[in-house]
């Protein structure tokens, strides 16, 4: 692959360079690290959105880009936005299954948005293990603000934290009570909370379940918001895209050096696992379970070097 005119492509804005590119990457193309390394990848806002499955968190994105598409740049250029959906790998061809896609279909033909999904591949924690390289090749091409969308796995969903500069955690009244959500890890975590379908019965109850929940988190200088919403009738959406910014306004200096720590590991973890496979760890396992002395620790501690 000609990277070279990839990367020209990518920075022109050409949008087949980047999807190319990313397909580059997420395939773990040869010289896709070194394509990586030539980025110049720009400061852009990533908002996660989160949350149990069935809370409405495709829809909502779809009215919230609509709603951040409304704005103006300062230099009249129009205002981009991304979208990266994190979709359950298909068991059978081991790709996206792209079922949030087919929710953004309004989105779909709008010039100045790009919609991309990824498939987990096995990856837990509800993002796949070439986001973060896949959100800065989609800084690199100039957006101004990307959505990042998680798989929907429920309360171990948290790695979004490392790469979002704002997470909105999507729940509906249906969620549970204030003693289920405390335990569930993905409360933990919101920068903003958004209440979708509150229209329905025990929204009130619920929204003041969660407000209780919140004054056992340790202080800081943001106070999370509970806010309501009814994404497939735009309702909250406005509120929703300004309390994001004001969020991202605040943003301090320490949590971004810690969001760059969190990439830079992740980064590292991978090259270190690169050469290592489930296939090659079955071959080892074979001819090391034949032996009298065989102990999976041992074992883990011989190969740890690898």
């Amino acid at each position: 692959m000609d990277y070279t005119s990839l990367l020209s492509g990518l920075k022109a804005g050409n949008r087949r360079s980047l999807a190319r590119a990313i397909t580059a990457v997420e395939n773990d193309l040869p010289g896709a690290m070194e394509f990586m390394a030539a980025l110049d990848v720009k400061p852009v806002p990533v908002t996660g959105i989160t949350g149990p499955p069935g809370a409405g968190k495709s829809t909502l994105i779809n009215t919230l880009a609509a709603e951040m598409l409304e704005q103006s740049k300062p230099d009249g250029t129009p205002f981009r936005i991304a979208i990266v959906s994190v979709d359950p790998t298909s068991p059978f061809t081991h790709g996206s299954l792209l079922g949030d896609r087919l929710r953004m279909q309004d989105l779909f033909n709008d010039e100045r948005v790009f919609i991309r999904s990824l498939a987990t591949r096995g990856a837990l924690g509800g993002l796949s293990a070439k986001t973060q390289q896949i959100l800065d090749i989609i800084k690199a091409a100039g957006f101004d603000h990307i959505l990042l969308e998680t798989v929907g796995v429920g309360q171990s969903e948290v790695e979004v934290i490392a790469l979002a500069d704002t997470t909105v955690v999507v729940l509906v009244p249906e969620s549970g009570d204030e003693i289920q959500a405390i335990k569930s890890g993905i409360m933990e975590i919101a920068d903003i909370f958004a209440v979708n379908k509150s229209d329905r019965d025990g929204a009130d109850k619920f929204i003041a379940g969660i407000q209780k929940t919140l004054h056992e988190r340790t202080a800081s200088s943001w106070n999370v918001p509970v806010l309501k919403t009814v994404a497939i009738q735009r309702s909250g959406i406005a509120e929703l895209a300004a309390t994001i910014r004001k969020h991202q306004e605040q943003i301090i200096p320490a949590r971004k050096n810690e969001l760059q720590a969190e990439s830079l590991y992740r980064l590292i973890q991978q090259e270190k696992m690169r050469e290592i496979t489930i296939e090659n760890l079955q071959k080892i396992l074979v001819e090391e379970q034949s032996k009298s002395d065989f102990n999976i620790y041992r074992l883990a501690q011989k190969l740890k070097g690898i």
